[in-house]
């Protein structure tokens, strides 16, 4: 099952070994960029750089040519 997406992603960033993103509705959701192969051995200057993709629904980092979905990462689903 998918969830569906009522919020989208308004802000994205890289703090503390986390990946944090601001929902249209004011919340805040994190992960570990451990559970992700690509964030996990890029460097701190790759993890930054966020960029929000699909109109707030999924997210983009271009050094690394990694994408997620922001309901995937809802459900828990952080890539490889």
């Amino acid at each position: 099952m998918v969830a569906e997406l009522m919020f989208v992603a308004v802000k994205a960033w890289y703090e503390n070994e986390m990946i944090c993103i601001q929902l249209s509705d004011k919340k805040e959701i994190r992960f570990p960029v451990n559970l992700n192969s690509k964030l996990k051995t890029a460097t701190d200057e790759q993890r930054s750089n966020i960029e929000i993709i699909c109109n707030g629904t999924g997210l983009h980092w271009p050094d690394l040519d990694e994408d997620l979905s922001v309901t995937g990462i809802i459900e828990g689903r952080y890539g490889y």
